[in-house]
Order: C-alpha cells, then sequence, then structure tokens
C-alpha cells in the first residue's frame, strides 16, 4: 500500500513538473520557431507549428534595417563594467559587514534589504533629475553608475554569506605571515570564495542584461539604446514586426542561456548563501 501511495505521488509530481516544463518552454520555441519562418508564412490559417522551409531573412532584416549590432554592444558593454564594478565594490563592503563590528552595521544592513523591496519608479524622478544635473542622460556611463547603485546592495547581502563561511583563522594565519589584511583578503580569501564571486558576477550581468524601465528613461537617442528598449521598438502604435522581433529575442536568449546553463550551480550556492541572518 505504501508502495502504491510512493508511485501515484511520484507520478503526479511528474505530470505537473511536465505540464509546468511545457508552459514554460513553448513560449521560447514559439519565438524560435517564428524567427526562422519567411515573413510572409508567420501568419497562415493554419497554423504552422514547424516551419516548411528555414528562412533566415528575419535575421537579415534585423540587422540591415536597424542597429541592432550596436543595441548588442551597448548591451554589453554596460553590462560587463556594471557587473564588474559591483561585483569589486560587493567584496570590499560584504569583507566588512562580515568581518568587523562598529555602530549602526545593523542598521546598513538594514537598509540594504530595504532597497531590496522598493521598486526602482519610485525613485525615477528625482533619479532623472540628479542624472540630467550631472549630464549623464542619454549616456552609457550615466546607465552604468545606475546599475551599479542598483547592484551593489543585492550584490553585498550575497557575498557577505560566502564570507562568514570562510573561517577567520585563514586570514589571520596569513597576517601571521605578513600579509596586511588587504593581501589577505584578495590572496587567500577571495579564491576560496570564487564560486559566490562568479555568481554575483553573472546575477548582475543578466539583471543589465535585461533591465528595460531604466534604460528605456536614461536613453534618448537610438544609437545609445540596449537590447531591451530595442526590441521595445519593434512594437508601434500600429503595427508589430513578429519577424524582426522573434529573430532579435532569440538572439537576446542565447546569451542568458548559455550563462546559467553554465553557472547555475553558481548562482544558486550564492542565492542560498547569500540567505543570512545580517
Amino acid at each position: 500500500m505504501i508502495g502504491q501511495e510512493s508511485t501515484l505521488a511520484r507520478t503526479v509530481k511528474f505530470v505537473v513538473l511536465g505540464i509546468w516544463l511545457v508552459i514554460t518552454l513553448f513560449p521560447i520555441y514559439w519565438i524560435t520557431v517564428t524567427a526562422f519562418k519567411a515573413p510572409g508564412s508567420i501568419f497562415t490559417v493554419p497554423l504552422q507549428y514547424w516551419p516548411e522551409q528555414f528562412s533566415l531573412e528575419n535575421f537579415q532584416q534585423l540587422f540591415s534595417m536597424s542597429a541592432f549590432g550596436t543595441y548588442l554592444a551597448n548591451s554589453l558593454i554596460v553590462g560587463l563594467v556594471a557587473a564588474a564594478f559591483v561585483t569589486v565594490i560587493s567584496i570590499l563592503s560584504g569583507y566588512v559587514l562580515a568581518r568587523f563590528r562598529f555602530k549602526g552595521k545593523g542598521l546598513v544592513f538594514a537598509a540594504f534589504l530595504v532597497t531590496q523591496m522598493l521598486p526602482a519608479f519610485i525613485a525615477l524622478g528625482p533619479l532623472y533629475l540628479l542624472m540630467t544635473r550631472l549630464g549623464l542622460v542619454d549616456q552609457l556611463m550615466g546607465l552604468v553608475l545606475v546599475y551599479i547603485a542598483i547592484g551593489i546592495p543585492f550584490s553585498t547581502i550575497m557575498l557577505v554569506g560566502f564570507f562568514r563561511n570562510v573561517p577567520d583563522a585563514l586570514e589571520e594565519a596569513a597576517m601571521i605571515d605578513g600579509c596586511s589584511r588587504t593581501v589577505a583578503l584578495f590572496r587567500i580569501v577571495v579564491p576560496v570564495m570564487l564560486p559566490g564571486i562568479v555568481a554575483a558576477f553573472i546575477f548582475n550581468f543578466v539583471a543589465c542584461w535585461n533591465e528595460l524601465f531604466l534604460s528605456m528613461t536614461l536613453m534618448n537617442s537610438d544609437i545609445r539604446k540596449t537590447i531591451p528598449p530595442a526590441l521595445n521598438g519593434f512594437i508601434t502604435s500600429y503595427n508589430i514586426e513578429w519577424g524582426q522581433l522573434s529573430a532579435a529575442a532569440v538572439l537576446t536568449i542565447i546569451p542568458t542561456l548559455v550563462v546559467f546553463a553554465f553557472a547555475s550551480k553558481y548562482i544558486v550556492r550564492g542565492l542560498t548563501a547569500g540567505a543570512v541572518k545580517g
């Protein structure tokens, strides 16, 4: 009886997971199929769930009729630079919060947590005014600075968990041998918690790569757009360029799929280790 119940529960579990998997993957499948259809065969009656003939015309039009290559380069530059700075700064701030005791430490940690609960659009007005006065509106550097400010709190919380899992004895032994605290941090501690650092970098890069709201607000000229606003540009009041939109979506999804495929274990470990009491 127990074996039958276990088999039934296992069957229900697999059925539910299978339905969830189909619901999750079908939009990706449909976008990919649409991208490889000829523009004139995207909408047919009945719908084609598999193209009769694969075509690269949508991809050709994407690069010939828009500056999609520039959008890719902009997103890559912004994502890599912002993620690198956030990771380095978060290593230092996480180390301080994990290793030192000082007045207001609890408030700092609480403030970092509170920032994760507030939507970004609440500060949009003051942020846009500040960036305008600094002359950083419609500048990639301005967008990088905003992403750095947004990414530091979460990455710091994540890395604090990793620092707390590294024994103090490692640093103390290095300092006894003549290393300064800074040298001990980067030569001893950082290599030990490299998975957490990689997780923080990847998380921030993907977040910058997919961010739409702030990039649409702060970027005005077409040549400085990143990928999310560029994708949104294929949707107008009178028409939706389904072929080019699907081709652009496929090219946009590929980097994140590759990153998560090869680094998912680091991301899971980073999120788990960061979930610690401050």
